[in-house]
């Protein structure tokens, strides 16, 4: 089946990803969980770490889907608790492909923020969080 799966790569970039884009930051931010420049930071991380993110041509010189359309389907999944066929219809991916990028997706952010984001926190972490709820009005 022919899932115009160029069309709807070119669709999103121009939907969230180029300078004069139809969504707003604050769509985009509404929409993806981050801001833009989140995004696009984890997007070069994920795919300097896995070459399965970059767009490819495959044996048959067809252009293959790309990061954006990966990325987006993984977020929404995690963002939203979406399916792998409700993810079809935005990034026009299979369930099979829907289901390795997740994969591949955890497997790269675990790897590239563990020691960063990912780890326990400290005394001096929680100490940081408890003075911004106080702040905020958390008892």
């Amino acid at each position: 089946m022919d899932k115009h799966r160029h069309s709807q790569g070119k669709n999103l970039l121009e939907d969230y990803f180029i300078s004069t884009s139809l969504y707003s930051n604050v769509d985009f931010r509404r929409r993806y969980r981050m801001q833009p420049h989140l995004f696009n930071k984890v997007m070069h991380n994920i795919c300097n770490y896995d070459a399965y993110f970059v767009q490819k041509c495959d044996v048959v010189r067809v252009l293959g889907l790309l990061p954006e359309q990966k990325l987006t389907a993984v977020i929404r999944m995690l963002a939203y608790g979406s399916s792998a066929d409700q993810i079809d219809e935005i990034a026009r991916m299979g369930k099979s492909t829907t289901l390795e990028a997740l994969v591949r997706f955890c497997d790269a952010v675990e790897t590239l923020y563990i020691r960063d984001y990912l780890r326990r926190p400290i005394p001096k972490d929680l100490q940081r969080l408890l003075q911004k709820a106080k702040a905020r009005g958390f008892p």
